[in-house]
């Protein structure tokens, strides 16, 4: 039975640093000449950063009297592979670690040392410690991830996401619980969220009412106008166009940077995607058939004789409307509503965003970033994965699976 079974907290331990130049076979030499002295390992952690390798084995005292010749030989290895040895006497494991779990990913573009310092003293400002820090993606943006104990996920989050905008950063806290990366069901807002346009815009350019539906949209989008009242406005705007406006307006739209990747890369790893809009089923059922969506649901416009009559049919999807769906395509799913992610922009997407487990603001007005559990303000969708603790690696290999 080893010491770890037979003996408390307080047994002697070695920490073993070895740190130098990258290459295979360094964890295996270590462990390779310490398993020579009877020794069980407590922890290992190893980190690699631009080529040089930090790795350290926390493991308990050899047998009496070979203290001494296990740092001898661990140095003397150390030196034949070129690298440098630090042993250092203790007793026991690492403390135990406070209540609460966190993980709060940061994405910079770039990210700052200033950034990152004011992110780190208001960690510690909040009652809580850092203890690992793990980078996600270096492209299209610089993405870490700092695990957190000592302070609940909530008050963390409050403290941390009220002034991200300031310093040039979008932050996101999620518990650390196991629920995590079992969230399976993520559901966006079409306009200016999953495409760079307003649907209804581009109907109302081929109307000539563009610049009157725009302004309309802008006040509904701020929270200023009614959604329903606002939408039949502008539909009424577009009575008499020929209905074959509608295969022209599917070739206008434009997929936010990024939207194929976040798409792809969530369906190769097992969750299911949906969408939700305020636009219209002529647009959102051809993206749902080219990108491979498992849900899609929006207004329809009302099409008789061949053309738009200028109103719109069946029940309105709306602020409320959206977070119903989002419960409605949950449960489909068989998922948690606490294990969904919903993303959108607008004042309409509020309500969806707040029932979700994480709700994400994407480039949204300043009223949305506000309520929402998190805001990301660069242009590229597949950012939205770093918040899911998705790696970019990840990214790429499911997109190097995909082309084979």
């Amino acid at each position: 039975m080893s010491a770890l079974q037979t003996s408390s907290s307080d047994v002697p331990t070695l920490l073993v640093k070895i740190f130098g130049k990258d290459r295979p076979g360094i964890t295996a030499g270590l462990f390779d000449t310490l398993a020579a002295f009877s020794v069980d390992v407590v922890d290992i952690e190893q980190v690699v950063t631009r080529g040089r390798m930090v790795l350290c084995a926390l493991v308990t005292e050899p047998p009496t009297g070979r203290e001494g010749e296990l740092r001898s030989t661990v140095h003397s290895w150390a030196e034949s592979m070129k690298m440098q040895a630090e042993i250092i006497s203790g007793i026991g494991d690492n403390r135990p670690r406070g209540l609460g779990r966190s993980l709060v990913t940061v994405l910079g573009h770039p990210l700052t040392a200033e950034a990152t310092a004011a992110v780190a003293a208001k960690i510690t400002k909040a009652g809580g410690n850092i203890d690992r820090i793990f980078r996600l993606a270096k492209y299209p943006v610089t993405a870490v991830e700092f695990a957190v104990s000592g302070v609940e996920t909530e008050p963390l989050r409050t403290a941390l996401v009220t002034d991200a905008a300031a310093l040039g950063v979008d932050v996101a806290v999620v518990d650390a619980g196991l629920y995590r990366r079992a969230q399976r069901l993520v559901v966006m807002d079409v306009d200016s969220t999953l495409i760079q346009d307003e649907v209804i815009e581009l109907f109302a350019a081929h109307a000539g009412c563009e610049a009157e539906v725009a302004e309309v949209t802008a006040s509904a989008m701020r929270g200023e106008l009614d959604f329903e009242q606002s939408l039949h406005a502008r539909v009424a705007l577009l009575a008499g166009l020929d209905a074959s406006v509608v295969d022209k307006v599917r070739t206008e739209v434009r997929l936010t940077p990024g939207a194929r990747t976040l798409i792809r890369t969530l369906k190769r790893l097992g969750y299911q995607v949906g969408v939700v809009s305020g636009g219209f089923t002529q647009v959102t059922d051809d993206l749902q058939e080219r990108l491979g969506l498992d849900f899609a649901q929006a207004n329809t416009l009302e099409i008789v004789d061949g053309r738009l009559t200028g109103r719109v049919t069946g029940e309105i999807v709306d602020r409320a409307g959206k977070a119903r769906l989002l419960r409605r395509f949950a449960a489909e799913a068989g998922v948690p509503l606490s294990q969904t992610v919903a993303i959108g922009d607008g004042a309409n997407d509020l309500d969806m965003l707040n029932a979700a487990g994480l709700g994400v603001a994407f480039n949204a007005k300043p009223v949305v970033r506000e309520a929402a559990h998190t805001a990301v303000n660069v242009p590229f969708l597949d950012t939205v994965l770093y918040l899911l603790g998705i790696t970019r690696e990840e990214v790429e290999a499911a997109e190097t699976h995909d082309e084979h």
